[in-house]
């Protein structure tokens, strides 16, 4: 797989341009970017280069050839064919409070000629250590943290605006569960871009504010990673589903207002144990008057043990999806999901 000059970004709505690879950082799941920008870098999150791909499914393919099991998680997969893909030639690993698979894949990378930056979140949500560790990366980055902290003062300011488009989604129902979700996934980056990232998210904002309200017969949350399925919201939405909660993706916007990275950071529930991510999910229930709940699993994960204990806790009907490949819903999925509707129906 040849590596280029320039990495293209782009999703799934008008938002498309090129980087240089010579200024991107490869990150493989939310880090505090504040401290990549400020250094001069841009963030590009390598699992929306994956699963945005026009064929997300031949990168898994090639990471097999490349001798990657065939059992590991298939975004891991993804991040390896996407870093070859790409050409970039450093990336910021999460090497606790992510994937248990990072450390393999980061130290995979190495052998490939990237250079890899470890990235720990505290398992206890000691401020201490997070401080330490944003201390830890913004020195590696060749800057001091006030500067990044500077800079999370405009991304606040960009992520606002982000926040605004989720409220439009549960409380005014003008905004899509998909919409909603295409929003705050990619605050992970903010597209390598966060300037235009904001002009588009007002843009979107002032289209969405004149929309009529939808109609539809279900509330529904999606909790747990984002999906590698394609077209899950579609398929919900033509049951009349509205996705009015998607956990981790609102994760990423840095939803809480703080004055500190660290205060952000500690407050952020991704990396952290399952009991803080339950008393959000919690919380978010009863405001968004959520009727079911949606928790997908990807296979292979260590996070499919938690399904056990998101349903002891979690007093609502909930639907565990798990999927492998990317791709399309499956006859049985769709099957399974229609089911879970017509019961959350005839509940109500």
């Amino acid at each position: 797989m040849n590596s280029t000059n320039f990495i293209n970004i782009g999703m799934s709505f008008p938002m498309s341009y090129r980087i240089s690879v010579d200024r991107a950082i490869g990150i493989t799941t939310t880090i505090p970017i504040e401290i990549v920008y400020a250094a001069g870098y841009i963030p590009i999150d390598l699992n929306n280069i994956f699963i945005c791909d026009n064929a997300p499914d031949a990168l898994v393919d090639f990471a097999e050839l490349k001798g990657l099991p065939r059992n590991a998680c298939a975004w891991i997969k993804g991040l390896y064919a996407a870093t070859m893909k790409t050409g970039i030639k450093k990336i910021i690993g999460v090497v606790q409070g992510d994937c248990s698979n990072n450390q393999a894949l980061i130290e995979l990378l190495q052998t490939e000629g990237i250079e890899t930056i470890p990235f720990s979140y505290p398992h206890n949500r000691d401020k201490d250590f997070l401080y330490h560790q944003l201390c830890l990366l913004a020195k590696t980055l060749g800057i001091d943290l006030e500067v990044a902290q500077q800079m999370k003062t405009i991304l606040d300011k960009v992520r606002k605006t982000v926040h605004e488009i989720d409220r439009l989604t549960w409380e005014d129902d003008k905004v899509t569960g998909e919409e909603n979700h295409i929003w705050n996934v990619s605050t992970s980056d903010l597209m390598g871009d966060y300037e235009l990232f904001e002009k588009k998210a007002l843009e979107f904002l002032e289209n969405a504010n004149d929309r009529s309200e939808m109609n539809y017969d279900i509330r529904l949350g999606y909790i747990g990673v984002p999906p590698i399925c394609c077209d899950l919201y579609s398929f919900l939405g033509k049951l009349r589903v509205h996705v009015v909660f998607n956990e981790v993706q609102r994760q990423f916007s840095m939803p809480f207002h703080t004055q500190t990275l660290t205060e952000q950071y500690i407050r952020y529930t991704y990396p952290f144990d399952i009991f803080y991510h339950i008393k959000d999910i919690q919380k978010e229930i009863e405001l968004r008057k959520i009727e079911g709940i949606i928790h997908y699993v990807q296979s292979f994960c260590h996070r499919q043990i938690y399904d056990r204990l998101i349903r002891k806790y979690i007093n609502i009907p909930i639907l565990t999806l798990d999927c492998d490949q990317p791709g399309r819903l499956s006859g049985s999925m769709r099957t399974r999901i229609e089911a879970f509707i017509e019961m959350l129906k005839k509940i109500k």
